[in-house]
């Protein structure tokens, strides 16, 4: 046995369910850092361990690889119906095979099984009730629809 084979197993607890609205993708092109993509968020809900309604203003910056791997950094803020203010960040990735990106491109219902679609979730407040949010690591499968992302995140244990 190693040092390693002590080290405890992960395990994964439903957490939360997202719906994020999307407005249209603004598309900056070849930049500094590679292909630039940005898209607001516009609203959205959460709902689960914390029941909250996404505000307008968030975006995800997104890189474009050359093989159409989308490296995923989406932040936005969601306020709890008691006021309480979260800022939420996911980052990760989306690929697939080229005809599943292009029809995902083109905006079209596609199944989520068949692509890769995971982002790791923080979460900040200064809220004390939710703290606690934010001394975990969430995981999430997610999908992309037309106008909108939709995730489950599990917290990592």
């Amino acid at each position: 046995m190693t040092l390693h084979d002590a080290l405890p197993l992960p395990t994964f607890e439903f957490a939360f369910d997202v719906t994020v609205d999307l407005g249209p993708l603004e598309d900056h092109g070849g930049t500094s850092v590679g292909h630039r993509r940005v898209v607001p968020i516009l609203g959205g809900r959460v709902t689960g361990a914390v029941d909250a309604v996404i505000l307008p203003g968030g975006a995800d910056w997104q890189i474009v690889r050359p093989d159409g791997t989308i490296e995923i950094d989406g932040r936005y803020s969601a306020r709890t119906s008691d006021g309480d203010l979260l800022l939420l960040h996911a980052k990760g990735l989306r690929t697939g095979t080229p005809d599943v990106l292009e029809q995902l491109r083109r905006g079209e219902d596609v199944d989520p099984g068949s692509y890769y679609f995971r982002t790791t979730v923080q979460i900040e407040t200064a809220a004390p009730a939710l703290a606690h949010l934010q001394r975990s690591l969430f995981l999430s499968a997610a999908q992309r629809q037309a106008d909108a992302v939709r995730y489950r995140a599990y917290r990592v244990g």
